[in-house]
């Protein structure tokens, strides 16, 4: 087979754009064509492929006895023969196997020393170069990428109240067999059912037997429980079914209710549906529950494979997966084993992300530190996007709705958020983070979602905006990696590389499953994308690319292999970024009105905002929450901007302050500017992530956050905005304490009023409210000297008796007439009193003082509790 010729150009050049999986089980046997080379095993590869130094022979031999290279000027070449651009030499990074192009003799002054890795306090340095967590040293599993974390370990050992699992560690003998794995293999938990199944049966004192022993007449069990004499040979399901809403079946010992397919047994004798449905996984897309079964549907663009029963998609191009291997970026379509170099010569390509609508690939360089982006079509021509203010962007994620994309830094310990070509950036979350890693963005929903493998590990996710922060997952989590998120299904996928899993959760935290465990495909995951019914992922030990059910986790299979470096993927198709509105540009003003950057804000229910304005890092906003200022912006509590409940797109939610504000409406006055708008007072509260606005409309109860420097608009489209309220000035007090003091003294002639009138008022009281006349009796009603009041004398003076009673009923009726007529007037006294109220409250209102509002509020209540005390 002839060798291809080898020119002056870095081999990186001349990679080719196929490779050929060699047929399993049939290598030796396969015909190469001519573009092909044999390997010593069989096994086909590109011609390309030959003298490229990298192995993609299964045996080298593809590789072996190449002619040394001659190096062009713009190259380096290394000590073992190979080519490597010059710019990569004596940059602290070593490029050539064998690292000689890092060698202080092929570097002038020592450039070329290696800067010495400095961990933090709680980390582990490897032999290799990286660092890990410290707890991991001597824990049984290779974390280090040499295995330098578990050299020189003494074996494990566990102490007699343990349990040993099969990976080594240990677990408090207790819970063995309780039904909760606590060994990452489920070792603990491997024996649990062993009496359980038709098959066996279990004594009551402690013993498993065979089924087929039970009532058979013979002692098996040593406490005689396999032959009670009352249970054996009765059938109980002659009687009403046993009791059982379907079938019954008889024992040996007992009986049993079973239930059909899709039902389960509930009160041990009734059978209810069972809701498929209620796991997430159950179908790929859609599940629609049926009684005693389920069905699987499709969403638009994805049509369902009734033989698999997985949606598959029929519209748009075809589908295929970009990863990058440290130096390129290459593409491989779906359903095939041939893959092309895309972009190439890169540095240390990590981080990976595309934006299909607008057919731009983008990837970070940690080695050079930057961010890039190019056309798919013309991907040789790349622009820099961020080239500042970064250290180590290991994640990247693009909003193709908004047009920005996001980042994090594990240097830095930041995530932050630039326009697609850079030109504006800021910092979204800087405190509380450690070893931030993969991010993912969605922006119909207005959130993203980031890991962070420090200590404790974690999934947080936060708006687009950085507000409403959240962690997502806390438990059972060491070193997540990749994250990425089924948009359509609103499930979010990630590997862990310390405990060897693949698992998925709903975007709320919900519906958690550990779909894969398994320490050789998932030996160390960087990275993975979903499409379908398929989840792939890159593996750093194995250096390939695997596949499997994304909804069982079986049928696992190695996409790629031979790989140099595996890092990022994203699978390519345009059904995986479903279009979304994007507020900013749909308002009536340019950017959403803001100077700098228009952030989307997190859909947490049909009131929340729907974006928010964010200036740089080194500036805030001002009062007007839309342009930027120099410096700390320190807000005026009397200055905060008010809600409108009919507000246009560009209409003010809150301040720029730490507040939590009621919030009142004013329709805008014709030939208002927008930069006064209508003002209350705010109190401050806490945030974790910087100062935070925290705003209540007045009919919801439901809070909205962000951070400083942000302000917060509605998508209402209507025809009004905040208004200008007048200046407030210090002399509405001077109008407010003269009624006030009205107020007290009304309330005061009126207790002295009732006071007298109830000291001045002469009474009658009867002892019999029901006086029976009889012919034989005499009335006389006087005044008597005695202690009783009035007195019933026994001398008969007829004439004198009855004008003393005609007189006394007459003094009655004038008394009733002057109580009523006092009545009267307490009730005109009342309504002049509520009615001064009611003008001091309107013209508190619109004073609009907040102080002033209080002060009315609290006389009126207590003015009123007078009146109705005294009615």
């Amino acid at each position: 087979q002839p060798r291809p010729h080898v020119n002056d150009i870095s081999p990186l050049s001349m990679l080719d754009m196929s490779f050929k999986k060699p047929d399993e089980g049939a290598q030796l046997l396969k015909n190469c064509t001519d573009e092909e080379f044999r390997c010593r095993s069989g096994q086909c590869v590109s011609l390309s492929f030959v003298c490229d130094s990298d192995s993609d022979c299964d045996d080298g031999s593809d590789e072996a006895s190449c002619p040394a290279p001659t190096c062009g000027p713009g190259s380096f070449q290394c000590n073992n023969s190979v080519c490597v651009p010059r710019l990569w030499a004596c940059d602290g990074d070593t490029d050539c196997a064998d690292g000689s192009d890092e060698w202080l003799q092929n570097c002038a002054g020592g450039t070329g020393q290696q800067p010495q890795t400095v961990c933090r306090d709680h980390e582990l340095l490897c032999t290799s170069g990286e660092c890990v967590h410290g707890s991991w040293r001597c824990d049984g599993g290779s974390d280090c990428a040499d295995g330098s974390d578990e050299h020189n370990c003494t074996a494990l050992t566990c102490r007699p109240d343990e349990f040993l699992c099969n990976d080594g560690s240990c677990v408090p003998g207790i819970r063995q067999c309780d039904g909760n794995p606590d060994c990452r293999d489920h070792s603990d938990e491997t024996d649990l059912h062993a009496c359980a199944g038709p098959s066996r049966f279990k004594c009551g004192s402690g013993e498993c037997i065979s089924a087929d022993s039970v009532c058979d007449g013979q002692r098996d069990c040593r406490d005689w429980s396999d032959e009670p004499l009352k249970d054996c040979n009765t059938n109980e399901c002659l009687t009403n079914n046993g009791g059982c809403s379907h079938t019954c079946s008889d024992l040996k010992m007992g009986y049993e209710c079973v239930c059909p397919a899709g039902f389960h047994l509930i009160n041990r004798t009734h059978c209810e549906d069972v809701d498929e449905c209620a796991d997430a996984d159950r179908c790929t897309q859609i599940c629609i529950n049926l009684p005693g079964s389920f069905r699987c549907d499709c969403k638009d663009g994805f049509e369902l494979d009734h033989m698999t029963k997985d949606c598959k998609a029929v519209t748009g191009s075809g589908a295929f997966l970009l990863f990058s291997t440290r130096h390129e970026v290459r593409k491989m379509a779906l359903g095939s084993w041939t893959y092309t170099a895309l972009i190439r010569q890169q540095k240390n390509v990590v981080a990976l992300d595309v934006d299909v609508h607008s057919d731009r690939i983008f990837w970070s360089d940690v080695s050079l530190k930057k961010i890039y982006s190019a056309a798919a079509a013309d991907p040789a021509h790349h622009s820099t996007v961020i080239d500042s203010r970064i250290s180590r962007p290991e994640g990247l994620a693009v909003d193709w709705v908004h047009g920005n994309i996001y980042w994090t830094d594990g240097e830095l310990q930041t995530v932050s958020v630039a326009t697609a070509d850079g030109s504006k950036r800021k910092t979204l979350v800087s405190e509380g983070l450690q070893n931030p890693r993969a991010i993912v963005v969605d922006p119909q929903r207005n959130f993203m979602f980031w890991t962070d493998w420090g200590e404790p590990a974690r999934i947080e996710k936060s708006g687009l905006n950085g507000a409403d922060r959240t962690p997502l997952v806390t438990d059972d989590i060491a070193w997540p990696n990749g994250i990425t998120l089924d948009v359509l299904n609103g499930r979010l996928y990630w590997v862990d590389s310390k405990l060897h899993t693949l698992s998925s959760i709903g975007v709320n935290g919900d519906g958690r499953h550990t779909l894969i465990y398994d320490e050789q495909k998932l030996w160390h995951p960087l990275a993975l994308a979903v499409f379908e019914e398929k989840v792939f992922w890159t593996d750093m030990h194995s250096n390939s690319i695997w596949s499997a059910n994304r909804v069982t986790g079986r049928d696992i299979t190695a996409v790629a292999e031979h790989l140099q470096s595996p890092e990022d993927i994203v699978l390519y198709h345009s059904l995986k970024q479903p279009s979304g509105s994007d507020w900013c540009r749909d308002a009536a003003a340019l950017n959403g009105g803001c100077e700098f950057l228009c952030l989307p804000a997190p859909q947490i229910n049909t009131r929340s905002p729907k974006y928010t304005c964010a200036c740089p890092d080194h500036m805030t906003l001002r009062a007007d929450m839309r342009t930027c200022v120099s410096g700390a912006f320190t807000p005026d509590l009397d200055s905060v901007q008010t809600v409108s409940s009919r507000c246009s797109p560009l209409a003010v939610l809150c301040a720029g302050v730490n507040s939590t504000a009621p919030s009142r409406t004013t329709p805008r006055r014709s030939g208002s500017t927008p930069d006064h708008q209508q003002q209350t007072h705010a109190t401050q509260t806490g945030s974790r992530s910087g100062q935070s606005i925290l705003l209540s409309d007045a009919r919801s109860s439901t809070p909205i956050t962000h951070l400083t420097s942000v302000c917060l608009f509605t998508g209402i489209n209507e025809e009004h905005e905040p208004v200008s309220s007048p200046s407030q000035h210090p002399t509405v007090l001077y109008i407010i304490l003269p009624i006030v003091a009205m107020c007290l003294l009304v309330v005061g002639s009126v207790l002295l009023w009732r006071h007298w009138r109830q000291k001045n008022t002469n009474t009658i009281h009867f002892t019999n409210p029901v006086y029976q006349k009889k012919t034989d009796d005499t009335v006389h009603i006087f005044r008597s000297p005695s202690l009783d009041g009035y007195t019933h004398p026994s001398v008969p003076h007829t004439l004198t008796h009855t004008h003393a009673l005609s007189l006394s009923l007459s003094h009655t009726h004038t008394l009733t007439h002057i109580h009523t007529h006092a009545r009267s007037h307490t009730y005109t006294l009342t309504h002049t009193l509520t009615h001064t109220l009611s003008l001091s409250l309107s013209l508190s209102l619109s004073l609009s003082h907040t102080h002033a509002r209080l002060m009315f509020s609290s006389c009126q209540s207590h003015t009123r509790a007078v009146i109705r005390y005294f009615m």
